[in-house]
């Protein structure tokens, strides 16, 4: 088997967006006629020039290639140019290409990914979702209000989900980490204590930051939190340095999650060797692939040390996040958007199984969705912006 052609979607994000302004797939194709499907996850580029890179890589080290040789695969692009050392554009781009050779293998033994990792050990997959507007809200004035936040927290527990994540704690920028405000630090305070008071012990609470804080200001604010005991502290400073986020594990009781913008085993090698985090949150659109996040799960077993797979993407990276949750033992919980209705289920043939707050694997070969390639190309997007965008000036 060779893989003889491929191609790119680059897919906007129609309103309310949630996920992200476009999602960027890639296709492969084998000279048996087997498909197989990927996403990748790079915010460093616009969509057009990420997907140019794409399609590069492709022309360069996957065109006539086996695509069961995934380790061959991975050493040749990863080491392309004389690199060899985590690069997040180039490891965007061999996520998605290698999760697509993946879906290719599953479907060419008809098996799911998880069967070929190791089995499914979980049979349904806990899930979270972000702290969303509903569409007719006004979406700045709800990322502000505590009270409407509870509210709306208590509706996704009505709904199913056991654990709940948001970020009150304020703008992130290029210049962090800074130290919280004392209204910043209120502020994420009240949203806690007032989300705690509406869902009681139904549901876990997840803080999240975007690494926006200095060593001292971050444990500052954990120290506050505490009293509500949420499950996760996320990303407190910025992920360049564990030894910084490590003496922030060592001064709360709150567990330190990271990892949504880190690359390969090697960064995450550095998180575990030290003792920075206990949660893992890698991107399979972004490490590495799946067999590179399984490889990094396996690591975290030996500390015990868990993995949440992050999700700010497309349904396809969602579809290989469930795959490698499934097979690994130290699993802890899934992110979801939403309840992967709206636009990530009208982009898939068949949409993912989420049934009270749990996601249940599909038994389907390979990554077990399908592009609708017909509405990825309704959808097409036309602008320059980056996936994420961060205030350009310090926090004064």
């Amino acid at each position: 088997m060779k893989i003889t052609d491929f191609k790119t979607f680059v897919v906007g994000n129609p309103p309310p967006g949630f996920g992200g302004r476009y999602f960027i797939f890639v296709k492969l194709v084998t000279d048996s006629g087997i498909v197989g499907y990927g996403e990748v996850y790079a915010a460093t580029f616009s969509p057009h020039v990420m997907a140019r890179m794409v399609e590069d890589v492709i022309e360069r080290h996957v065109l006539g290639t086996d695509p069961f040789r995934i380790e061959h695969l991975w050493r040749r692009v990863y080491g392309a140019g004389y690199t060899l050392r985590p690069d997040v554009s180039v490891m965007g781009a061999l996520s998605g290409i290698e999760t697509a050779c993946w879906d290719i293998i599953g479907k060419e033994v008809n098996k799911p990914v998880y069967e070929l990792l190791g089995g499914q050990v979980h049979e349904k997959l806990r899930s979270y979702t972000y702290l969303y507007p509903k569409d007719d809200e006004d979406h700045a004035a709800f990322y502000h209000d505590a009270d409407r936040s509870a509210e709306r927290a208590l509706e996704y527990v009505e709904k199913g989900f056991t654990a709940l994540k948001f970020d009150p704690a304020g703008p992130y920028t290029i210049y962090d980490g800074h130290q919280p405000s004392l209204e910043d630090i209120a502020r994420s305070v009240e949203f806690v204590r007032k989300l705690r008071e509406a869902v009681g012990t139904r549901a876990d609470l997840l803080f999240g930051t975007h690494g926006q804080f200095t060593t001292s200001g971050a444990i500052r604010l954990a120290r506050q939190l505490e009293p509500y005991d949420p499950l996760w502290f996320e990303e407190p400073v910025p992920p360049e340095n564990p030894r910084e986020m490590a003496r922030v594990a060592r001064q709360t009781t709150i567990p330190v999650a990271t990892g949504e913008r880190l690359t390969t085993k090697y960064e995450f090698a550095r998180v575990l060797e030290n003792q920075a985090a206990s949660i893992l949150q890698m991107a399979l659109g972004r490490v590495g692939g799946i067999l590179e996040a399984k490889k990094i799960a396996g690591m975290a077993e030996t500390y015990y040390a868990q993995i949440a797979p992050h999700l700010y993407c497309g349904p396809i990276e969602g579809a290989a996040n469930v795959q490698i949750s499934t097979c690994t033992p130290n699993f802890l919980i899934l992110e979801s958007i939403q309840d992967w209705g709206g636009f990530h289920a009208k982009i898939l043939k068949k949409p993912m199984q989420w049934q009270d707050g749990y996601v249940i694997p599909p038994t389907d070969p390979g990554i077990g969705v399908e592009l609708d390639e017909d509405v990825a190309e309704a959808h097409p997007y036309e602008g320059k912006d980056l996936h994420l965008d961060m205030v350009a000036e310090p926090v004064r």
